[in-house]
């Protein structure tokens, strides 16, 4: 039986599908959803291991080209076309998606994507992805003793700042520890993804790149080798934001993305 994501759905008009951030869900997007929906038909999915999807098929590793894969009958759903919003992990998702399936990818809209792979193998080291691989390894040793709750910590106080899992509500740290539980499954789609920044040329269609000037290094350093590759891109930058904007700060990334496909997607009179 074909495996299916759980999506929301909302609106009416060209088609453009959300892909969520890490230890996050479908939800994070409501908000802009509830912004585009007046002219635009929005999905959002939950990925492998999140929220209402099922989790990763037994007995192997996860690659981008899985999730990629899972969205497929979606994204084949609309014959035109869509339109791509990732955040991170989502944003990945998204090139990764451009690639296999051209046709159908009609532009991105992309936070801060965690392509890590592509930086290193294309840059020496030490090139900026040594924060988020450092950590990985402190996550996943902790998964192996039994301790999710110190890789949640570690893995969220990477993206959001030192104390930033203490300061979560306590009702709200449970979920962040069982979604830290695929901490090992995003790591190696992350840090194996083959595509290589030669490929990325090949991503023709429009692309806003939004960036955090208070996000990690290692989210940054990716900016700074994927954007020079894309042939048609904008880069947008928050300077007081972070690598969560989306999550934490949603309102200017929104009225970013809208502004983003109201210049591209709606059609003129």
């Amino acid at each position: 039986m074909p495996i299916s994501p759980y999506v929301r759905e909302a609106g009416a008009g060209p088609a453009v599908l959300c892909l969520h951030a890490n230890a996050s869900h479908s939800g994070q997007w409501r908000s802009l959803m509830d912004q585009l929906a007046g002219r635009y038909r929005v999905f959002a999915v939950d990925t492998y291991g999140a929220g209402k999807s099922p989790p990763t098929p037994p007995g192997r590793d996860l690659r981008l080209a899985d999730e990629v894969e899972l969205v497929h009958d979606l994204l084949a759903s609309v014959p035109e076309g869509m339109h791509l919003v990732g955040h991170s992990y989502g944003a990945a998702i998204a090139f990764k998606a451009a690639l296999m399936h051209r046709p159908r990818v009609r532009s991105l809209a992309v936070y801060e994507p965690t392509l890590f792979a592509m930086v290193d193998r294309d840059t020496p080291r030490p090139n900026g992805i040594e924060g988020i691989q450092q950590v990985v390894r402190e996550g996943v040793a902790s998964l192996a003793r039994g301790d999710a709750e110190a890789a949640a910590r570690a893995f969220i106080d990477f993206w959001m700042g030192e104390g930033s899992y203490q300061r979560t509500p306590p009702d709200r740290r449970p979920a962040l520890v069982e979604s830290c539980r695929n901490l090992p499954q995003w790591s190696h789609a992350l840090l194996t993804e083959p595509a290589t920044l030669d490929e990325l040329r090949q991503v023709r269609v429009p692309v806003l790149y939004m960036v955090g000037g208070r996000s990690p290094e290692s989210s940054r350093c990716v900016a700074e080798r994927v954007i020079p590759a894309l042939p048609d891109v904008r880069r947008v930058d928050f300077p007081e934001l972070g690598h969560m904007a989306p999550v934490m700060h949603p309102q200017p990334v929104n009225e970013a993305i809208a502004a983003f496909l109201d210049e591209i997607a709606v059609p003129t009179a």
